[in-house]
């Protein structure tokens, strides 16, 4: 049996590779080029709409309303998904192999997913559906049978629930509580072996009695943590780089110098190529901001909006806090305190120490300066991972309801529990690459029907392109193009 799952985990990385390096990397980007022309660059010309429409006034009916969540909270519920391990062990890993220059790949990437995103966010307001008791369901599943008729469409939308239950319902919660444990013990000086399984136990509590509460809850939860986990990131980053504020100027240097040409700056040490900077730059930025992945769409049908078009706005400044902001400032930090200050640990860091070794160095003293790195990846850590798995959850309630009926929820939440606390035992190799694989699976008929739709996008970005306000909620809510 062992020597099964190793060749299992084998050809599935084989598998991975090859679809993550060519066939995704190119529907990707090409799908955000595509909606970026299409809009005519809709994250450009509506990017001020959408900060309005968080930050400025609010919905005070939504919570009155009987189903769905306020704009607000669906956001939030959205970056809960987007921002995760990956802004801090993606953009490190992506650094690693691709050099300071991936970052640059990174924010080109982000910038296409803004316009991708925002069509995913129009196209679930449009299908979504409203049943007698007030509860909303949309997503991909609902757009997809909207785009192709018949056993076609159901064939497509059944293949892309059975992805998302897996990857983000079951086997995703194990990565993320997975990190969780590693960080917590690692942090108070544990052993992982011995205190992992009790840190899985206290998440699966906490989780559960969170999704309990159902959609309301959860975005209860969602738009209070999300942004107390963004400005201790962002506070606790940019304290960190003022102590490294002259070596900045020159960490943008790396990055934009070294996007075309990483020999120049790092003289080839590691290999560094352009193709390496851009193939992970671009890989790493896809699956941080999930543009084009199908997930963050569950989030956004649930908001009570004027149009569909608000909705999109605002799911396009996620991409941007997820990607210009908060990965960002993981990348500066890692790259002034090794690239411009400490070239020589280049050599000696993986993309799971990365980060904490950065902060340490930058302490006089190498026990204070360990403990605290700890202390603050293991804090971030821990909130990221954790508000994913609360969005992650929702998302593949979403879609093991849609597979097995209304009343099969309750069973969902039970097997999905016990994933969490599974995780805090065993996050191998294998279990990773079922988890990419199942992600990558997603992308294929979420990009074919948004492309089949994006008529309907451009029409709804005509029609209501100059609207902003939040007020009333969409309507109809039939699950048909009206």
């Amino acid at each position: 049996m062992a020597e099964f799952l190793k060749k299992l985990e084998s050809a599935l990385g084989t598998i991975n590779g090859y679809l993550s390096d060519y066939i995704l990397l190119i529907l990707l980007v090409g799908v955000g080029l595509f909606f970026t022309i299409r809009t005519r660059f809709v994250q450009v010309r509506c990017f001020g709409q959408g900060l309005r429409n968080i930050f400025g006034k609010r919905d005070k009916q939504s919570k009155k309303r009987k189903g769905g969540m306020s704009s607000f909270q669906a956001f939030t519920t959205a970056v809960a998904a987007q921002v995760g391990t990956g802004n801090i062990v993606g953009a490190c890993l992506a650094i690693i192999v691709g050099g300071p220059g991936a970052i640059f790949w990174m924010w080109i990437i982000a910038f296409l997913g803004m316009a991708t995103i925002y069509s995913e966010a129009v196209l679930a307001q449009k299908t979504r559906i409203k049943d007698a008791d007030g509860k909303i369901s949309g997503g991909p599943v609902y757009y997809i049978k909207t785009a192709f008729k018949g056993k076609f469409g159901k064939f497509l939308a059944g293949l892309f629930a059975v992805a998302v239950v897996i990857c983000l319902g079951f086997v995703g919660t194990m990565v993320q509580t997975n990190a969780i444990s590693k960080a917590v013990a690692s942090a108070g000086g544990y052993s992982y072996e011995k205190w992992g399984f009790i840190v899985g136990i206290i998440i699966a509590v906490v989780v559960g009695i969170i999704i309990i509460g159902g959609a309301k809850r959860i975005a209860s939860v969602t738009e209070k943590i999300v942004p107390i986990m963004a400005i201790i990131y962002i506070i606790g980053g940019i304290i960190i780089l003022c102590a490294n504020i002259t070596a900045v100027p020159k960490a943008f240097y790396y990055i934009f110098k070294c996007a075309f040409s990483p020999q120049s700056v790092l003289g080839g040490a590691l290999g560094t190529t352009i193709q390496k900077a851009i193939t992970m730059g671009a890989k790493r930025g896809l699956f941080s901001n999930e543009a084009g992945m199908g997930s963050t769409p569950h989030a956004h049908a649930q908001a009570n909006v004027k149009n569909p078009h608000t909705q999109g706005t605002v799911a396009m400044v996620g991409v941007f806090i997820d990607t210009f902001v908060v990965l960002t400032i993981t990348a500066l930090i890692v790259i002034t305190s090794i690239h411009v200050k400490n070239p020589s640990m280049l050599g000696s860091v993986t993309e799971n120490d990365m980060l904490e070794k950065a902060i340490a160095s930058l302490f006089a003293s190498k026990n204070t300066g360990t403990m605290v790195a700890a202390i603050f990846v293991a804090v971030c850590l821990t909130f990221f991972a954790f508000s994913t798995i609360i969005s992650w959850n929702f998302f593949g309630r979403i879609n093991f309801e849609y597979l097995f009926g209304k009343k099969s929820g309750i069973y969902y939440s039970a097997i999905s529990l016990i994933f969490v606390v599974l995780g805090s035992l065993l996050a191998s190799g294998l279990v990773w690459n079922f988890n990419d694989f199942f992600n990558y699976l997603m992308v294929f008929p979420n990009v074919i029907a948004l492309i089949a739709l994006s008529g309907l996008v451009v029409k709804e970005l005509k029609e209501n392109g100059k609207k902003s306000a939040v007020d009333t909620p969409t309507t109809p809510l039939t699950g048909e193009i009206k």
